[in-house]
């Protein structure tokens, strides 16, 4: 497994748990406000080896709760079952990042009880999605599967947006709350520049725009929220 990253605690990443977070190399979307432009293409340095993060993790047992592990796309790692694997026998909940399109894999890891919490990237309404992640011509009939599969509750999930002001319209969130109406949990995350996106020239929403849009979506889905 490549591991191109480590936070060594968070409080926020994993709802209820003291965690660490595990950043793996390479994406298959190419989203022009992605925050994390060194991940995608598979190329980033190792930051540590896998026997270097057991160890850390065998230290910081006690302290730490779970681990999430993110991306870059975590599901591209084919040898991602057998790392939560070993992750799980240490004891730990495991949270996964995903953008939902390997459902296949994502429906394996919740059956065979290797993920406590999911978190997906709902990018856009399914119209605008291809516009969203970068991918030409993108069919959103892999996505729409992981989502009626996080719909069926078998694991704790979430799913989340990143608002963009120049990529989302108040139709957008109309859409995408008739999509996924009745979620257990939804955010809405303001944009923010990393300085190192794909490309310039975005902005979010101000605090009571974003607060409009958050009472769009509490129509389809009561419990959703503003996060960051």
């Amino acid at each position: 497994m490549k591991i191109a990253g480590l936070q060594k605690m968070t409080l926020l990443d994993f709802p209820g748990k003291v965690a660490c977070t595990v950043f793996l190399d390479g994406c298959n979307f190419r989203c022009p406000f992605c925050h994390n432009t060194p991940l995608l293409d598979g190329k980033a340095e190792a930051f540590m080896t896998e026997e270097e993060l057991f160890a850390f993790l065998q230290k910081r047992k006690g302290i730490l709760d779970g681990v999430c592990v993110t991306g870059g796309e975590p599901t591209l790692q084919k040898d991602l079952t057998e790392f939560l694997g070993k992750i799980k026998a240490m004891g730990y909940a495991v949270k996964l990042d995903t953008n939902g399109t390997n459902p296949d894999m994502l429906e394996s890891l919740i059956n065979d009880g290797l993920v406590d919490y999911v978190a997906m990237d709902i990018k856009s309404s399914r119209p605008r999605y291809a516009a969203l992640c970068g991918v030409p011509e993108f069919d959103t009939a892999l996505v729409e599967r992981s989502v009626e599969i996080l719909l069926a509750g078998k694991v704790k999930y979430e799913f989340r947006t990143t608002v963009v002001r120049e990529l989302h319209t108040a139709d957008d969130f109309v859409a995408i709350g008739e999509w996924i109406k009745g979620a257990r949990a939804y955010f809405l995350q303001p944009f923010k520049d990393s300085g190192d996106i794909i490309e310039d020239g975005f902005s979010s929403y101000s605090e009571a725009e974003i607060s409009d849009l958050l009472d769009v979506v509490k129509m389809y889905i009561p419990n959703a929220q503003i996060r960051g």
